[in-house]
Protein backbone atom coordinates (compact mmCIF):
# COMPACT_ATOMS: atom_id res chain seq x y z
CA UNK A 1 0.00 0.00 0.00
CA UNK A 2 2.75 2.17 0.70
CA UNK A 3 4.31 2.04 -2.66
CA UNK A 4 1.04 2.39 -4.42
CA UNK A 5 1.16 5.52 -2.79
CA UNK A 6 4.45 7.19 -3.58
CA UNK A 7 3.43 6.45 -6.83
CA UNK A 8 0.16 8.21 -6.59
CA UNK A 9 2.11 11.44 -5.19
CA UNK A 10 4.40 10.87 -8.12
CA UNK A 11 1.82 11.44 -10.46
CA UNK A 12 0.47 14.38 -8.77
CA UNK A 13 3.13 15.82 -9.23
CA UNK A 14 3.87 15.38 -13.28
CA UNK A 15 1.59 18.60 -13.88
CA UNK A 16 3.27 20.81 -11.08
CA UNK A 17 6.70 19.77 -12.42
CA UNK A 18 5.78 20.36 -16.22
CA UNK A 19 4.73 23.84 -14.66
CA UNK A 20 7.75 24.36 -13.48
CA UNK A 21 9.92 23.69 -16.35
CA UNK A 22 7.85 25.76 -18.55
CA UNK A 23 8.29 28.37 -16.21
CA UNK A 24 12.20 28.11 -15.78
CA UNK A 25 12.04 28.12 -19.94
CA UNK A 26 10.25 31.23 -20.35
CA UNK A 27 12.29 32.89 -17.43
CA UNK A 28 15.70 31.67 -19.72
CA UNK A 29 13.93 33.52 -22.51
CA UNK A 30 13.49 36.82 -21.04
CA UNK A 31 16.53 38.26 -22.06
CA UNK A 32 16.25 37.40 -25.45
CA UNK A 33 12.69 37.95 -26.35
CA UNK A 34 12.41 40.57 -29.02
CA UNK A 35 10.29 43.64 -28.70
CA UNK A 36 8.91 44.10 -32.30
CA UNK A 37 5.58 43.23 -32.99
CA UNK A 38 7.01 41.76 -36.19
CA UNK A 39 9.11 39.47 -34.66
CA UNK A 40 5.72 37.19 -32.88
CA UNK A 41 6.82 33.92 -34.63
CA UNK A 42 10.04 34.58 -32.76
CA UNK A 43 8.31 35.63 -29.27
CA UNK A 44 6.42 32.38 -29.59
CA UNK A 45 9.43 30.18 -30.15
CA UNK A 46 11.37 32.17 -27.19
CA UNK A 47 8.54 32.39 -24.71
CA UNK A 48 5.14 31.05 -25.21
CA UNK A 49 5.99 27.51 -27.27
CA UNK A 50 7.91 25.24 -24.31
CA UNK A 51 3.94 25.17 -22.68
CA UNK A 52 1.69 25.96 -25.54
CA UNK A 53 3.52 24.77 -28.35
CA UNK A 54 5.24 26.60 -31.87
CA UNK A 55 1.99 26.08 -33.47
CA UNK A 56 -0.46 26.47 -30.67
CA UNK A 57 -1.16 22.81 -30.61
CA UNK A 58 0.16 22.14 -26.83
CA UNK A 59 0.41 18.59 -25.87
CA UNK A 60 0.31 18.59 -22.19
CA UNK A 61 -3.44 18.69 -21.39
CA UNK A 62 -2.78 21.14 -18.23
CA UNK A 63 -2.03 23.70 -21.08
CA UNK A 64 -4.74 24.67 -23.61
CA UNK A 65 -4.31 25.01 -27.60
CA UNK A 66 -4.37 28.15 -28.63
CA UNK A 67 -4.21 27.26 -32.40
CA UNK A 68 -7.43 28.90 -34.02
CA UNK A 69 -8.64 30.71 -31.20
CA UNK A 70 -9.57 34.71 -31.71
CA UNK A 71 -7.38 37.16 -31.89
CA UNK A 72 -10.00 39.28 -29.69
CA UNK A 73 -9.99 36.48 -27.03
CA UNK A 74 -6.43 36.09 -26.67
CA UNK A 75 -5.35 39.42 -26.73
CA UNK A 76 -7.87 40.27 -23.98
CA UNK A 77 -6.26 37.05 -21.45
CA UNK A 78 -2.86 38.01 -22.19
CA UNK A 79 -3.52 41.99 -21.31
CA UNK A 80 -5.43 40.63 -18.36
CA UNK A 81 -3.14 38.06 -17.02
CA UNK A 82 -0.27 41.01 -17.50
CA UNK A 83 -2.86 43.37 -15.22
CA UNK A 84 -3.35 40.72 -12.65
CA UNK A 85 -7.00 40.24 -13.65
CA UNK A 86 -6.69 36.68 -14.24
CA UNK A 87 -4.13 34.73 -12.74
CA UNK A 88 -1.42 32.16 -13.51
CA UNK A 89 1.44 31.48 -11.70
CA UNK A 90 3.66 30.63 -15.56
CA UNK A 91 1.87 33.16 -17.19
CA UNK A 92 2.75 35.46 -14.44
CA UNK A 93 6.29 34.81 -15.37
CA UNK A 94 5.82 34.83 -19.16
CA UNK A 95 4.14 37.91 -20.09
CA UNK A 96 6.42 40.42 -18.84
CA UNK A 97 8.65 39.24 -21.77
CA UNK A 98 6.17 40.73 -24.09
CA UNK A 99 6.33 44.46 -24.85
CA UNK A 100 2.06 45.50 -24.98
CA UNK A 101 2.74 46.03 -28.65
CA UNK A 102 3.50 42.70 -29.00
CA UNK A 103 0.38 41.03 -28.09
CA UNK A 104 -1.92 41.34 -30.67
CA UNK A 105 0.80 39.94 -33.31
CA UNK A 106 1.18 37.38 -30.96
CA UNK A 107 -2.61 36.55 -30.90
CA UNK A 108 -2.88 36.67 -34.62
CA UNK A 109 -0.06 34.38 -34.78
CA UNK A 110 -1.52 31.75 -32.91
CA UNK A 111 -5.56 32.53 -34.14
CA UNK A 112 -3.34 31.68 -38.03
CA UNK A 113 -2.68 28.52 -37.01
CA UNK A 114 -4.23 25.26 -37.77
CA UNK A 115 -5.65 23.26 -34.27
CA UNK A 116 -5.07 19.76 -34.26
CA UNK A 117 -8.29 17.47 -33.97
CA UNK A 118 -9.00 16.49 -30.03
CA UNK A 119 -9.60 13.03 -28.69
CA UNK A 120 -12.77 11.56 -26.68
CA UNK A 121 -11.51 8.92 -24.35
CA UNK A 122 -14.76 8.02 -23.02
CA UNK A 123 -17.50 7.66 -25.61
CA UNK A 124 -20.49 7.55 -23.07
CA UNK A 125 -19.04 10.62 -21.15
CA UNK A 126 -18.96 12.40 -24.11
CA UNK A 127 -22.44 11.73 -24.66
CA UNK A 128 -23.98 13.00 -22.23
CA UNK A 129 -22.06 15.77 -23.06
CA UNK A 130 -23.38 16.55 -25.90
CA UNK A 131 -26.57 16.72 -24.81
CA UNK A 132 -25.66 19.55 -22.13
CA UNK A 133 -23.70 21.00 -24.82
CA UNK A 134 -26.45 21.19 -27.59
CA UNK A 135 -29.74 21.87 -24.69
CA UNK A 136 -28.01 22.99 -21.44
CA UNK A 137 -30.37 21.59 -18.90
CA UNK A 138 -33.39 22.81 -18.43
CA UNK A 139 -34.29 21.41 -14.75
CA UNK A 140 -31.65 23.35 -13.45
CA UNK A 141 -31.10 26.35 -15.71
CA UNK A 142 -28.30 25.50 -17.53
CA UNK A 143 -28.03 27.12 -21.20
CA UNK A 144 -26.62 25.45 -24.00
CA UNK A 145 -22.92 25.71 -24.50
CA UNK A 146 -24.03 26.24 -28.22
CA UNK A 147 -26.14 29.45 -28.15
CA UNK A 148 -22.56 31.56 -26.71
CA UNK A 149 -20.00 28.88 -28.59
CA UNK A 150 -21.73 27.72 -31.79
CA UNK A 151 -23.26 24.13 -32.39
CA UNK A 152 -19.54 23.12 -33.70
CA UNK A 153 -17.51 25.17 -30.54
CA UNK A 154 -15.91 27.37 -33.24
CA UNK A 155 -16.44 30.48 -31.26
CA UNK A 156 -17.00 34.03 -32.47
CA UNK A 157 -14.98 37.14 -31.49
CA UNK A 158 -17.52 37.58 -27.93
CA UNK A 159 -17.04 33.54 -26.87
CA UNK A 160 -14.00 31.73 -27.39
CA UNK A 161 -13.40 28.58 -29.62
CA UNK A 162 -14.18 25.73 -27.98
CA UNK A 163 -13.57 22.74 -30.33
CA UNK A 164 -10.95 20.50 -29.81
CA UNK A 165 -9.03 21.94 -26.72
CA UNK A 166 -7.91 19.64 -24.19
CA UNK A 167 -10.97 18.10 -21.52
CA UNK A 168 -8.34 18.40 -18.62
CA UNK A 169 -7.75 21.86 -19.14
CA UNK A 170 -12.22 23.08 -20.00
CA UNK A 171 -13.20 21.07 -16.86
CA UNK A 172 -10.39 23.05 -15.00
CA UNK A 173 -11.49 26.33 -16.24
CA UNK A 174 -15.01 25.97 -16.08
CA UNK A 175 -14.29 24.66 -12.10
CA UNK A 176 -12.29 27.90 -11.52
CA UNK A 177 -15.53 29.80 -13.10
CA UNK A 178 -17.51 27.78 -10.65
CA UNK A 179 -15.68 28.58 -7.09
CA UNK A 180 -14.89 32.33 -8.39
CA UNK A 181 -11.20 31.47 -8.86
CA UNK A 182 -11.62 32.84 -12.24
CA UNK A 183 -13.32 36.08 -12.68
CA UNK A 184 -12.74 37.80 -16.00
CA UNK A 185 -15.55 36.77 -18.38
CA UNK A 186 -17.41 39.81 -18.93
CA UNK A 187 -20.68 40.40 -16.94
CA UNK A 188 -19.92 36.96 -15.18
CA UNK A 189 -21.88 34.48 -17.79
CA UNK A 190 -19.42 31.61 -17.20
CA UNK A 191 -19.29 32.34 -13.83
CA UNK A 192 -23.39 32.03 -13.57
CA UNK A 193 -23.36 29.09 -16.23
CA UNK A 194 -20.45 27.28 -14.22
CA UNK A 195 -22.24 27.48 -10.80
CA UNK A 196 -25.32 25.65 -11.60
CA UNK A 197 -23.57 22.86 -13.56
CA UNK A 198 -22.63 19.72 -11.58
CA UNK A 199 -19.39 17.89 -11.39
CA UNK A 200 -20.20 15.62 -13.68
CA UNK A 201 -21.89 17.71 -15.70
CA UNK A 202 -18.50 19.92 -16.64
CA UNK A 203 -16.55 16.84 -16.86
CA UNK A 204 -19.17 15.40 -20.02
CA UNK A 205 -18.64 18.62 -21.44
CA UNK A 206 -15.31 19.36 -21.15
CA UNK A 207 -15.05 15.92 -22.38
CA UNK A 208 -17.63 16.35 -25.81
CA UNK A 209 -15.63 19.06 -26.10
CA UNK A 210 -12.20 17.53 -26.68
CA UNK A 211 -13.65 15.87 -29.49
CA UNK A 212 -15.49 18.26 -31.45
Amino acid sequence: MRGAGVVRQRRAQRPLRIGILCASTVLAALASAPADAADAPEVVQTVCAACHGPDGNSVAPTFPKLAGLQVEYLEKQMREFLSGKRKNEIMDASLPALKSADLTAVAAYYAGQTPAAGTVSDEKLAAAGKALFDDGNTASGVPSCSGCHLPTGAGNERYPRLAGQHATYTAAQVQAFKTGARSNDKARVMRAVAARMTDEEIAAVAEYIAGL
